[in-house]
């Protein structure tokens, strides 16, 4: 087929969308398909971005055909768009939604490309209402919704929350893996690279930082007697995009039990801080599903995630790591269960066949079914 993914995709950083775009590409790719990716000039206006740049250094994707022409403030560029998306008679138009604020935008281009009464549209649909609320989300993702014609959704939570505001076709399947960022690399090397002691036990703390993903949380369980006698140390990797006075006024009292790295991490250094890990901790408030676990199953490695959202849909408690509630003291209690003699070994096992599930084959047969 001719497919089209309309959603951020380089040179936007974007975090995890972009990089599941792209790599929802290749693999769309890889089954026969042509994709061409439309994505944004601008997608935020600077004073709803809370980061640095919302731009990457790194090189394009040489196998992708990425198209820059959406801006998500000029209505006269969504006309534009849309009427261009619509010329090129796709059989399938994939658009990410994940904020309300794009609903507007994107809700406009599709109604556009309804009109040549040819392309089929599905959403993969991350959030309908966002972790941070805001005036206006049920009525512009109301406006989005309507010339959908089905979803797709990685977190259970997601899908019913989404069937109280559509009756429309809507799928279940779970957030592929993230195996781009290339093959795991030994403990010392990632230190090495790092410049860290290989022979320290490191928690990890990565992606941006926001209020609702819980950072807070986890330094509060750093300040755990129990915690500090065992010298274990938190590696925090990832821009603060909030919450950065508060946390580091907790880090000043446990600083030496704190490595940060509160810059913009790029795709080909994601290794070295997975590998330099023995637990990957998600202490989010809230969630709908996370990327990081998806990162935490490529490169095998345990994690500590809190009972909120899709999270625990896809760590089985015990079996790959623990769900723990989201609070300073259950993920202390995470911690230390996850030190106990036999829990290392026995997770890393379990990971190697629980990650066999999140095959990005799995995911595009579920896409097509569900579009058609």
């Amino acid at each position: 087929m001719n497919i089209a993914i309309i959603g951020p995709a380089h040179p936007l950083r974007g975090g995890g969308i972009s990089t599941f775009n792209e790599r929802l590409a290749t693999a769309l790719q890889e089954e026969g398909h042509t994709v061409t990716i439309y994505s944004f000039s601008l997608q935020y206006p600077s004073f709803l971005f809370p980061g640095k740049s919302q731009f990457t250094d790194e090189p394009a994707p040489s196998n992708l055909h990425i198209k820059t022409i959406i801006n998500s403030i000029n209505p006269l560029n969504w006309i534009k768009a849309g009427n261009t998306i619509k010329d090129a008679k796709h059989d399938l138009v994939i658009v990410r939604y994940w904020i309300p604020f794009m609903g507007p935008c994107l809700g406009t281009i599709l109604r556009k490309i309804k009109k040549n009464k040819h392309s089929k549209i599905l959403c993969i649909a991350d959030n309908v209402i966002p972790h941070e609320k805001r005036l206006g989300d049920v009525a512009f993702t109301k406006y989005f919704l309507k010339p959908v014609d089905s979803f797709i959704t990685m977190s259970k939570s997601v899908m019913e929350e989404l069937k109280t505001f559509t009756d429309k076709r809507v799928a279940y399947t779970p957030h592929p893996l993230y195996d781009n960022y290339g093959l795991a690399v030994s403990k010392g090397i990632a230190c090495e690279r790092l410049q860290i002691n290989p022979n320290e036990k490191y928690l990890l703390f990565f992606g941006f930082i926001r209020k609702y993903k819980g950072l807070d949380l986890l330094l509060e369980a750093m300040c755990d007697e129990r915690i500090q006698s065992l010298g274990l140390k938190l590696i925090i990797a990832g821009e603060y995009y909030e919450d950065k006075e508060y946390c580091e006024a907790l880090i000043s009292n446990i600083n030496d039990k704190i490595i940060s790295f509160t810059q913009f991490i790029p795709n080909e250094d994601v290794k070295y801080y997975f590998g330099a890990a023995d637990l990957i901790v998600q202490p989010y408030r809230s969630a709908t599903n996370s990327g990081i676990t998806q990162i935490a199953y490529h490169f095998e490695k345990p994690m500590i995630v809190t009972n909120v959202g899709g999270l625990r849909e896809v760590v089985p408690d015990g079996k790959c790591g623990y769900v723990v509630e989201p609070n300073s003291n259950a993920i202390a209690e995470g911690v230390l269960k996850f030190l106990q003699p036999s829990s290392i070994t026995e997770l890393s096992n379990n990971l190697k066949v629980e990650k066999k599930k999140y095959g990005w084959d799995v995911f595009v047969e579920v896409l097509i079914k569900t579009s058609f």
